[in-house]
Formats: structure tokens, sequence, C-alpha cells
């Protein structure tokens, strides 16, 4: 628009100041004609009386020159008021437009200050429509980008009270954008190469994945040299919280520990059955699978995951220790079946509300899969191996069944190992239809 009206007045202001200048010399020339002819007339001598007596009965040559000079003087009053009109008129133009845009400004100011000054305030809509709408349209190589400063003022300036928990490479924070938005934020702190190539991994993998047991991705931001991850937020946290945290899992019964169990089965089918290539996760454990206020789990950091397959794979050694396949740790070989050993150390987890490992003196640990082996095929020993939550509040048909599908996924030789699709098959009878399985409760 700026542009627009000083198109328009400068051909406005070039004729003004052309006219002004023609007139000026006009006036100037006339001045100086005048003032010559005049002393031309007082100095001419008459040559003789009659000669004379005409010249002062004739208005001769000086009364043309005044005549002359009152015409050009009501031209010059006329352009000058002509060019005074304009000058106005744009002087009019150019304060109502400064007036315009210093109103613009003002308002654009202060929507800006008010989006900014709480959290309460500000809105993830934009945010979530765009992040639906790559979600319904299948696009998958885009994710939203969210500015800073809403995150700060989400997160309440990265308060202690709002802290949800502490990974490996940073802090996740509960965000409140809006009355009925909740999200988590993690942020990641970490500088090395490491931390960004997991940032970047995550980014790619969760832009892509599309299932109802994958957690959801709303948007990052980079901010200077720190990064940041937007996810859905899950009201119940991380299944480890919810085992060995303060409640020590009083929350979760037998039947909603199978369905727990289930959904993370069905999110790995997805990885290794249903995307192509193969995604193998790496890194599950209980940390990872997240919970939310119905208690559904779903799996969440994907910074290590990797294409992958059922042939055996070279790569780099990562993952946490108790959750790591032999094969892994020792040869370095990483298959789907990796993640099945990961799955079966939680479903230990779940069944005995034991840690992976556990310290057994200052200087030894020791792992619950060497520990537990040994009894998990003995029935009579079983119950007393349970977690005393759920001990004795089970079908011990089912509780049988579920012990036997553990042994199968932490066999050290992989190839002893089920398909994941398998174990799923196996559990979902023991998961009553209304938590998402076909077991009938009466």
């Amino acid at each position: 628009m700026e542009m627009k009206l000083l198109v328009m007045i400068l051909p406005m202001w070039a004729c003004f100041y052309s006219l002004f200048s023609f007139v000026l010399a006009a006036r100037q020339d006339t001045t100086v004609s005048n003032i010559f002819s005049s002393g031309f007339v007082v100095v001419k001598e008459p040559i003789s009386q009659f000669s004379a007596k005409m010249e002062a009965q004739s208005p001769g040559n000086s009364e043309v020159r005044i005549v002359h000079h009152q015409d050009l003087n009501k031209k010059i009053l006329i352009a000058l008021v002509v060019a005074s009109t304009l000058l106005g008129v744009l002087f009019l133009l150019f304060l109502y437009f400064w007036i315009y845009r210093l109103k613009t400004l003002k308002n654009s100011n202060g929507k800006s200050k008010q989006n900014f000054d709480s959290g309460r305030g500000l809105s993830l809509s934009p945010i979530m429509g765009r992040f639906n709408s790559l979600r319904t349209t299948g696009k998958t190589d885009a994710v939203a980008v969210i500015e800073y400063q809403y995150i700060e003022a989400a997160t309440n300036n990265f308060c202690e009270n709002n802290v949800l928990g502490q990974g490996g490479r940073g802090r996740v924070y509960k965000a409140r954008f809006n009355e009925k938005s909740l999200a988590a934020v993690k942020r990641i702190d970490d500088r090395g190469q490491d931390a960004e190539r997991e940032f970047e991994n995550e980014l790619n993998w969760l832009t892509k994945f599309q299932h109802q047991n994958i957690i959801s991705l709303f948007g990052y931001c980079i901010h200077n040299e720190t990064r940041f991850l937007v996810y859905e937020m899950m009201q119940n946290g991380s299944l480890e919280n919810q085992l060995h945290g303060p409640t020590h899992g009083s929350d979760l019964t037998w039947h909603l520990r199978m369905k727990i169990a289930v959904d993370v089965a069905r999110g790995l089918e997805y990885l290794h059955e249903h995307c192509n290539p193969p995604v193998v996760h790496r890194d599950l454990k209980s940390s990872n699978i997240l919970l939310d206020s119905n208690f559904n789990a779903k799996l969440s950091d994907f910074g290590l995951a990797v294409t992958g397959g059922t042939q055996s794979k070279n790569v780099k050694l990562s993952g946490t220790l108790g959750y790591v396949a032999p094969e892994y740790l020792l040869e370095g070989k990483l298959t789907d079946k990796s993640d099945v050993y990961a799955f079966g150390v939680v479903l230990l987890e779940l069944l005995m509300g034991r840690r992976p490992v556990e310290k057994t003196s200052p200087s030894q640990c020791q792992s619950v899969v060497t520990w537990a082996m040994p009894q998990l095929t003995d029935r009579s020993k079983l119950p007393k191996l349970m977690d005393p939550v759920i001990r004795d509040k089970m079908d011990l048909k089912h509780l049988y069944q579920v012990a036997a599908v553990a042994v199968l996924c932490i066999q050290p030789e992989p190839s002893y190992r089920p398909l994941i699709t398998d174990v799923l098959h196996s559990l979902i009878p023991l998961v009553p239809t209304e938590l998402g399985g076909s077991l009938r409760v009466a």
C-alpha cells in the first residue's frame, strides 16, 4: 500500500514542482522586462515639442506593458491557488494514511501482547488444525513448527511445577495452550551430535506413523541450540511411573495390565508388519510406554528407531540395560525379534511389578530375566512371583498363558521367539471386550 501511494504522489508532486518553477521563471522575466522598459522611458528624450506632446496624450508602450503585467499576475494567482489545493490534498492523503497505519500497528501489537502475556490466552487451534489436516490428507513429510514464545508461555516459563518427567536428553513439561488444550513438551538441552541425530530421527518417524498406539506429535521448535518436541498429553504418565512410582501399581488391575500389553503389542505389530520398510523401535521399555486418561498405551521416543526386518543387521549398540536382547548386546545383531525380547521384559514387569535390573548389593545387579526364568515354568511357584497388587486376583489359567508367552519372548535364541503378531493373538482373548479384547466377562 505504501508503494501504491508513493506511485500516486510522485507524478502529482512533479507536476506541481514544474508548474511552480514555470510561474517563478515567468514572474522573474516579466519583472526584469518592466524594470528595463521603465528605465528606458525615463532616459529617453523627446526630439521635439510635438512628439513630447503626442507622447503625453497617448498611452503608448507603457500602457500596453501595464495591461500585460496585470493579466500575468492573475494567471500566477490562479496557478498558485491550484498548486496549493493539490498540495493540500496530497498532505491530507498522507496524513490519513499515516493515521491508518498507526492504528493498524497498534491493534496488531495489542493482539500480539494479549496472546503472549499469558499461557491461558494462547491458542493452539491453528497449529492443531494444520497438524490434523496433514494427518487426514495423508501427508507425511511435514509437521507444524511452533514458535518459541508459545511454548515458553504455555509451560509458564518452564516452571518446576510443570515438570512431568526427566529423560536422558532433558525434561518433559506440561504445557497449557488454552483452557482445553494440553500437551507435553520435551526440552532437549543436549548439544551433542547423538542428541541432534535422535531429534531428527524422531521427527522423521513420528510424521510418518499413524496408529492409535503410537504417540502423536503436534509439532516442534528450534530455539538457538535448544530443541523442543510437542506431543499429545498422556494424563497417566509412563508405565514405569505407574508400576515403580508412588502408587506401586495400585491403579493397574489385572485386566488393565493385559490391556496395556495388548496395546503395546499392537503398536509393535504396526511397526514390524505394516510399515514399509519395517521399523525396529530399539528402545522399548516401560518409561517409553505412555498411558492416557483411559490407560490406553502408546509407544513413544523413536529417536533410536531404525529400519529393519527379519534379517540380522549390524547397528551401533544403543538401548537400556535390562531390555537389550542378548544377540544385540553381544554381537550387534538387530532384528524385529530384538523388540520382541524387550516386550517380554515389559510383560514380566506387568506380572511381577519388579524392575528389569535390581541391585542385590552396592556393587552387583541382577537381571529379572535371569532370576525369573527358572521359576516361570513352575506352576506351583508362579503365583508367588506375582505383584502383590494383582496376586490371587486373576484366573490362574490366564496367568499360566501370559507367563508362557513371556518365556517365549525372552528366549536367548532369536529364532525361538515368536513374531509380535503371534504374541498379540495370544493375548487378545485375555482382555475384556470393553477394553479392546475378546474376553466376555460375566
